[in-house]
Parts: C-alpha cells; sequence; structure tokens
C-alpha cells in the first residue's frame, strides 16, 4: 500500500513509518522541517520525504495528485497547549487548516484514500466522569484541545456528506524513545529524562492524581490495527486502560535513576486547563484485536535504556 504521512519525522509518524517499511509499504513523509530527520536514519533510504507545510493548499495538492495515497494518516500539528494560547492564530492554522485542506484535496481528486486523523484525550477538558470512552462529552480547556477537537469534527461531516473513508484516534500520555524532552511537549517523557540526567524533578500535589499512560510500541500496534480493521467514521480510544498515579511514577523514577522528587503545587494555568484524574475504557479498540504488550514500568525502563545510548 502508498502511505502519506503528515509529520512522519516526529515521535508517533517515525515509529508507525519504521513499521510500514518492515511490512514493505511504501511511505511518503511531509514535513515543514528536517530538523528531526535522524528519527529515521535507519530507514530513511527506503522513504519518500518533502519538505512541506500542510497548512499551504496546493503544493499539497499536487504532491497527493502525484502520489495518490491508498491513506493518508494525518499527525503533523501542534501539540503543545500552553503554545496555544501563545500563538492561537498559527495554532488554528496547525491543527485545523491542515486537517480540511487534506480531506478537501482528497474530495477534490476523487481519491479513493482513507484518512486517519491523529487526536489527543484533551478533546476531552476535564471529565465528568471516569473512565471515559468514545461517547463521553468534549469540553475542552484549551484552543489547542478546541482545535484538534474541530478537525475530529471535519473528519465526520466529511465522512458522512462525501463518504471519504476516515477514522480518528485519541492518544492518551504516550510515552517512549524520540519523543522531545522539554516539559512543554510533552511531561512524561520530560520527567523520565530528568530523572535520567540525575536532576531534581518536581511532581503536582504529592501525586495525588492519575492518568492513563501507554508505551510508544503499543500505540503502534493500535494504528495498525485501526489502518487495517478500523470501521470507516468511526473513533477509537489508543490508551492502555489502566490508572497510573503519579505517586507511583516518582516512585518507579527513584527505583531506576538516582534522581530526586520534589512535590510542588500545580501552578495558576495548570489549575485553569489540567484534565485532571483520567483514565480511558479501551474495549473498543480491543474488540479489534489489540493487546497492551508493555507495561508502564518496562515503558520507563526501555526509555531510560534508549537516553543511555543517545545522550
Amino acid at each position: 500500500m502508498r502511505f502519506l504521512i503528515t509529520g512522519g519525522l516526529g515521535f508517533i509518524g517515525s515509529h508507525l513509518t519504521e513499521s510500514l517499511i518492515k511490512k514493505n509499504h511504501e511511505v511518503m513523509i511531509l514535513t515543514k522541517s528536517f530538523s528531526k530527520k535522524n528519527n529515521i536514519r535507519n530507514s530513511s533510504k527506503k522513504i519518500k520525504i518533502k519538505k512541506i507545510d500542510v497548512t499551504k493548499y496546493m503544493p499539497v495538492f499536487n504532491i497527493m495528485k502525484k502520489y495518490k495515497p491508498d491513506v493518508v494518516i494525518h499527525l503533523a500539528g501542534n501539540t503543545s497547549h500552553s503554545k496555544s494560547f501563545e500563538n492561537p492564530i498559527a495554532d488554528l492554522d496547525s491543527n485545523t487548516k491542515s486537517t480540511i485542506n487534506l480531506l478537501e484535496i482528497i474530495r477534490k481528486l476523487k481519491l479513493k484514500t482513507k484518512f486517519i486523523l491523529g487526536s489527543t484525550f484533551i478533546v476531552i477538558g476535564k471529565p465528568s466522569k471516569l473512565p471515559v470512552n468514545e461517547k463521553t462529552e468534549t469540553n475542552p480547556t484549551t484552543i489547542y484541545g478546541a482545535n484538534r477537537l474541530t478537525s475530529e469534527t471535519y473528519c465526520k461531516i466529511y465522512h458522512k456528506v462525501y463518504g471519504i473513508k476516515t477514522n480518528i484516534f485519541r492518544l492518551t500520555n504516550s510515552f517512549g524513545p524520540r519523543e522531545q524532552t522539554i516539559p512543554n511537549k510533552n511531561a512524561v517523557n520530560f520527567l523520565i529524562y530528568s530523572a535520567y540526567k540525575d536532576h531534581k524533578i518536581s511532581i503536582f500535589n504529592q501525586g495525588e492524581f492519575f492518568r492513563d499512560f501507554i508505551y510508544i510500541d503499543d500505540v503502534i500496534t493500535a494504528i495498525n490495527l485501526i489502518i487495517k480493521k478500523g470501521k470507516s467514521g468511526e473513533l477509537y480510544w489508543i490508551s492502555s486502560g489502566k490508572k497510573i498515579w503519579f505517586k507511583k511514577f516518582a516512585i518507579l523514577l527513584k527505583k531506576y535513576t538516582k534522581c530526586k522528587v520534589k512535590f510542588v503545587k500545580s501552578p495558576n494555568y495548570t489549575k485553569k486547563v489540567d484534565v485532571g484524574n483520567f483514565v480511558v475504557n479501551n474495549s473498543k479498540l480491543r474488540r479489534l484485536g489489540w493487546k497492551q504488550k508493555f507495561s508502564f514500568e518496562e515503558g520507563i525502563k526501555k526509555t531510560l535504556d534508549f537516553f543511555k545510548t543517545e545522550f
């Protein structure tokens, strides 16, 4: 099959690209920067890479007209909720305009392309009931979350009105090798990296809150399953389905590193936008045949092993 992946040099995109190449699929990556090209260094010779901003309609149109992908996986976009407040117009372009560009191109070219959107648990906001599932009410607390939710809505509309085969997957807190280690990008990877460097790590509210963590390898098997078996027009949660308390996270980091843990109060900004406790009922994904392979602790160990070889 012929795949086109936006944001294919990033954390999820690079791992997904590698898995598709191993299955002898043809892959083209659209990226606005080559800064993360090292992420695919082991398979770059087998991949076509085009430097294109997916918010620009005509360059993407021309590529898709020529390439005619069987599957488009849209992963490009800003993923920082704090940056979405700093520059909301840029976030709108990155997280909504890019999506409707791709869907409209598929429609205008009359391609028989399956479109898969990568989305986020942030679209839910602060859930009133746990566990969350595909029918849970959405009430995002950030501009980033609102724009991602809009992109999800575009997918539903283009499926219902134009018959385009779309799927959406929402990710909980994913982590692992190649994710950035900066606090406003992925707090989980940042904490693991800081612990690896033997820094003092800060965790809010005595660690008395929980999230649903999932290791990158399990994310990739889930996406591949959605590509193969996902019902057109449907949304799927990708998660472990397990509660992990941050106080347990702190204990595991102390177990495998020499870090020190400092418990601090949540900043005012965090209190306003944080989703709080979060766990997902992922039974819809499991009905496709998905099974979690890596526990949270195993994921931490594998991520630390990666840091030992890369840093």
